[in-house]
């Protein structure tokens, strides 16, 4: 896994491209919703346990988005082919 790091407004930005809910990424991730309402509600770099950020991360990776960093950072929906 990258040692890049993922912000909570990545997260949520992820999810609003997506069009996912909390519920959704719960579903998707295996990770609980109170847990992702819980990391949401803290801001800044995405917390909690490495297993629980990784299952967050892949969720949304393989579902299609893109985590940025470098000069521009920020989140991409890759078109599905």
């Amino acid at each position: 896994m990258s040692t890049q790091k993922v912000s909570i407004r990545h997260i949520k930005a992820a999810r609003a491209l997506l069009g996912w809910t909390q519920d959704d990424l719960a579903e998707h991730s295996g990770v609980s919703q109170p847990t992702i309402k819980r990391l949401e509600a803290e801001g800044g770099d995405l917390g909690g346990r490495d297993e629980t950020r990784d299952k967050i991360r892949r969720a949304l990776e393989k579902a299609g988005i893109e985590f940025k960093n470098g000069d521009q950072p920020g989140v991409l929906l890759k078109r599905k082919r």
